[in-house]
């Protein structure tokens, strides 16, 4: 994977979140495994998908600008004025990144605080004889928006945690960053307490068709010039299946249709929306009939889009 997710999507630091969209759709539609078949293009699709995931999240970004590599190593809530303090400073290193007993989620240390060393007092004064509780554990979950769509159950195998197997249970609707907790599968106890608990952490990859906000997906809506200026009824191809979208009379690029609860599923509450994004697409080539009626449009008709 690229070090810098700037130069993999080939954009300036100063990018905004549209220039960053436009560079990673331009490099999917070439290197997507399902278009291209060299073999460096699906690593290379790996690669600009991970930078494009982080760098088109606000929050992530911000992390990754202030932190670079070990980014994800830097807990959400974390308060830049603590960092400051720590000693922090952009590209630190972290030393410890389970959570240990008794301290909930991740607790990420910061470049030149070693948390064993602080926390080791600590440990020592319960008795070295003593139970002492299993280490909270976190891993990321790489699903595709199809999988995030349907949920369902899944196995997988971690390496961090000793190559250990999981059956897990994936809800439908699961959004970006969401935490699947398996309890009892985290780091191991000593005596008789309780081992802790595995957190998997969601990361849906970027996809060549489908953008996710929230739970909500935006697709594009190929239509053609008549299917444009005079409605039609049309397919859309979502996560859930193809559906029906009538495209109002006298639509252009850009148009959003909005088809109501097919987004992403949400089992506690109101669905995500899907907005078919009219794309207008004109022939490459025209046999002698069509050039003759676009012709005859063109003599007749007195639209001039730069007017409107």
């Amino acid at each position: 994977m690229a070090t810098d997710f700037y130069e993999a999507l080939g954009v300036a630091k100063t990018a905004s979140t549209d220039e960053i969209q436009r560079a990673y759709r331009k490099l999917a539609r070439r290197l997507h495994p399902d278009v291209n078949s060299d073999p460096g293009a699906e690593e290379r699709f790996k690669e600009i998908s991970e930078a494009y995931q982080v760098l088109s999240d606000p929050e992530q970004r911000k992390k990754y600008d202030r932190f670079g590599a070990d980014f994800r190593r830097v807990p959400d809530d974390f308060d830049e004025r603590v960092y400051a303090g720590a000693g922090g400073r952009r590209g630190g290193h972290v030393r410890y990144t389970q959570a240990g007993p008794g301290f909930g989620g991740g607790f990420e240390g910061f470049e030149g605080v070693d948390i064993e060393d602080l926390l080791g007092g600590f440990f020592r004064s319960r008795g070295s004889g003593g139970p002492i509780a299993g280490a909270d554990q976190e891993a990321e979950l790489e699903l595709t928006v199809e999988e995030a769509y349907r949920g369902g159950r899944r196995h997988l195998s971690i390496a961090g945690a000793g190559e250990r197997g999981y059956d897990v249970d994936i809800p439908a609707g699961v959004v970006d960053g969401q935490r699947i907790r398996l309890a009892g599968q985290g780091g191991r106890a000593s005596g008789n307490a309780a081992p802790g608990d595995l957190y998997l952490v969601v990361r849906i990859k970027p996809h060549p068709r489908y953008r996710l906000s929230g739970r909500d997906i935006t697709v594009e809506l190929p239509v053609s010039p008549w299917e444009a200026a005079l409605g039609a009824t049309v397919p859309v191809m979502t996560p859930g299946g193809e559906v029906k979208v009538r495209v109002v009379p006298g639509s252009s690029t850009g148009r959003r249709l909005r088809l109501r609860g097919e987004g992403l599923p949400n089992p506690k509450g109101k669905s995500g929306d899907l907005y078919a994004e009219v794309r207008v697409m004109v022939p490459k080539k025209l046999g002698k009939r069509e050039r003759e009626l676009f012709e005859e449009l063109a003599a007749v008709s007195d639209f001039d889009p730069r007017r409107t």
